[in-house]
């Protein structure tokens, strides 16, 4: 983001089910004024009006879903517009898959908002099609498939409780292709040009976070190199989220199943960007004790 902007708003959306309501309660626990629904052409007046306003008001943050109809199909283009001007906005997207999305719905009884006669899943990939382009303005996306409300509302805490401050919160995640990839990664590496420790029997027991397979995995031919150079390709990346305010990253390291060489390899990457100044760097092993 442009460092001329004098004033943050932010776009809360994404898919029904995906935890809008969680997310806007969490930003009011953290000060924000959190409007629910709110027609995007009403948006910009607004932040225009909290922009000229006293400096000791909250951060505002506007919470749209599909249900807005025609409204809602000017908001791609009112986030443009707000972007040229002089008020810093920013996109957070909510993501959960098909499966967690009907689960949810089935078990508050309710219908999807536009599945109309159809069933839930219709209603989800209709709203999935309305929000492709939405969704590729976003500066955040979460993924809330696995995460609970408490869950969900700490995550939210973590990326947004220092808005004011200039440090990159980033997350180096493990995890196993097998239990699906993070939709809400900005880069995602594959571990499985690497021999799987999973097949010495000795090793298998452990994880990567054991010295035992780190090892095995990090002196293994071709570890070094691509360590080395994906780290080296990282810095730059990381400087352009600095420049652009970014202040929160997500690099996901996968394997087969997230418990040996996406680990050790996790943990190394982790180690050797801790010099990288302006950055908050956080590991989470997602997968490990799933096997």
């Amino acid at each position: 983001m442009n460092q001329d902007k004098s004033y943050e708003l932010l776009v809360v959306t994404g898919m029904s089910g995906a935890g809008r309501s969680t997310v806007g309660n969490a930003l009011e626990d953290m000060d924000w004024y959190v409007v629910d629904n709110l027609p995007p052409q009403m948006i910009k007046p607004m932040a225009e009006l909290f922009s000229h306003a006293d400096k000791n008001l909250p951060k505002l943050a506007v919470v749209i879903d599909a249900r807005g109809g025609e409204f809602f199909t000017d908001l791609a283009e009112t986030i443009d517009q707000l972007r040229s001007s002089n008020i810093n906005v920013e996109v957070l997207f909510l993501e959960a898959n098909d499966q967690t999305l009907v689960k949810r719905f089935e078990q508050v009884r309710r219908p999807h908002p536009l599945q109309g006669n159809g069933t839930i899943t219709d209603g989800i990939h209709a709203e999935r099609q309305r929000l492709l382009q939405l969704r590729e303005k976003a500066d955040y996306v979460i993924d809330s498939s696995d995460l609970n409300v408490h869950q969900l509302a700490q995550k939210i805490s973590e990326s947004f409780s220092s808005k004011g401050s200039t440090t990159l919160n980033l997350l180096i995640q493990s995890f196993g292709f097998k239990y699906g990839a993070p939709s809400d990664a900005d880069l995602i590496a594959d571990m499985r040009f690497l021999p799987n420790p999973f097949w010495d029997e000795k090793l298998r027991p452990f994880t990567g976070e054991d010295k035992e397979v780190s090892d095995y995995v990090l002196t293994q031919e071709g570890a070094e190199e691509f360590i080395s150079n994906y780290v080296a390709a990282l810095r730059p990346v990381i400087n352009g989220y600095l420049k652009e305010s970014r202040r929160h990253a997500a690099i996901a390291i996968g394997c087969t199943g997230g418990k040996h060489r996406s680990v050790a390899v996790a943990n190394e990457i982790a180690r050797r960007l801790e010099d990288v100044a302006g950055v908050d760097i956080r590991v989470k092993h997602r997968d490990l004790g799933k096997e």
